[in-house]
């Protein structure tokens, strides 16, 4: 007899907790611990509901309705607090259930029904998608988009030559980049000289006072973040300390050349990047740091104080810079044109959510091996892993 069991909803303290019990002996461990209210509904043969009360020995640990979803399929839904949840596990466990996580438990019956491995990894990842659009892209992957092409692949090996199999498997790694961002969300850094205006961008941004603004040069010491809903894209905006030319250089005040360090780290991670420059100075050299770390991505310049007599001349600045749209932070003008342009920049505004792509290191690995096939049995075995690997369950 092998039964699992596993907390299916979120951590912490609900109204409602459900565990999910499975295996070919779930009925039997369930009905161990379960008293129904009505002596005569015991039958847990699905789809049945019954009302009654956990116990051990005769001590009643919580009432609960049990759902009796399929055969060998059990759903236990009792009061969230955590003591009750806990208690309700041990007993499980007790009865010889395997305690399980909620992902491990989802492999495992999906995996029994015959779900692929694609499917499996498809609906594992939909429960933490940042957006709608992102359960989509995902739900695209299991009967058509990725699942379909490689299936196509294996049909028409023998057809097909091998290098428009390769290049058919780059352009899904690339178009997967474009998808992690709606799946995964975003992550726009918010840079530029101190006092350009970096902190009131954010807080025009996500609606609310979330940074200190002030006239003072160098007000924001460390970095910031607030989340918005931006097009497709779930963006986290950070605002960051003010870099310019002294960053690359010591600095006597420790806690300006940490904070400058951790604007520099956080540019790293970043999937785009706000230059925000002061429209209303001449255009200052920036930091040669800065502009390495930003070369290799997606890149917006905003030329900020728009309210203000503009002594910035945009052929000034370096060519990297040259996508760049003037606003005011302060006054909000220009703010639209912001949010339009972020979904542009990260190649989202027109991306179709039923193409194939890549959502897990798994696939990605394989794709680019694929790339790299030397004969097409090669290529065979890979694309056959990649639809029929084992997921460990």
């Amino acid at each position: 007899m092998s039964v699992f069991a596993a907390v299916v909803t979120g951590k912490g303290t609900g109204a409602i907790s459900t565990i999910k019990v499975f295996g070919d002996g779930a009925e039997t461990v369930v009905a161990a611990i379960f008293e129904p209210e009505n002596a005569k509904t015991t039958n847990m043969k699905p789809p049945r509901v019954l009302l009654g009360t956990i116990t051990k020995n005769t001590e009643v640990i919580d009432q609960v309705v049990i759902g009796c979803e399929a055969p060998g399929d059990i759903a236990i839904n009792c009061h969230g607090n955590p003591l009750i949840v806990a208690d309700i596990m041990q007993l499980l466990a007790e009865h010889g259930a395997e305690l399980l996580s909620a992902d491990d438990l989802t492999k495992k019956v999906l995996s029994a029904k015959g779900n692929a491995t694609i499917a499996i990894e498809a609906k594992l990842a939909q429960v933490s998608a940042a957006t709608l659009e992102g359960t989509k892209i995902l739900a695209a992957q299991i009967e058509s988009g990725l699942s379909k092409t490689a299936h196509q692949w294996l049909d028409n090996i023998n057809n097909t030559g091998l290098e428009q199999i390769k290049a058919a498997a780059a352009d899904i790694i690339r178009n997967s980049r474009t998808a992690r961002l709606i799946i995964e969300g975003c992550t726009a850094v918010i840079a530029g000289p101190p006092n350009s205006g970096k902190s009131t961008l954010l807080n025009c941004l996500c609606g609310r006072q979330k940074a200190i603004v002030t006239d003072i040069k160098g007000t924001t010491r460390d970095w910031l973040s607030a989340t918005c809903r931006i097009g497709p894209l779930l963006v986290e905006l950070i605002d960051t300390a003010g870099l310019d030319k002294s960053s690359a250089d010591d600095s006597p005040d420790e806690l300006d050349t940490l904070s400058q360090q951790r604007a520099l780290e956080l540019l790293e991670r970043a999937d785009m990047v706000l230059v925000v420059l002061d429209a209303s100075e001449p255009y200052d050299p920036l930091d040669p740091v800065m502009l390495d770390r930003i070369s290799n991505k997606r890149l917006l310049t905003v030329l900020n104080k728009s309210d203000l007599p503009a002594q910035l001349d945009p052929e000034s600045l370096p060519e990297m810079l040259s996508n760049r749209i003037h606003l005011s932070a302060k006054l909000g003008t220009g703010i639209e044109q912001l949010i339009a342009k972020i979904p542009q920049i990260c190649g989202v505004t027109d991306f179709e959510l039923a193409g194939a792509v890549c959502f897990t290191a798994r696939q990605h690995a394989l794709l680019e091996q694929l790339q790299k096939a030397h004969s097409k049995r090669h290529a065979t075995s890979i694309i056959t892993q990649l639809l029929n690997a084992r997921i460990d369950v």
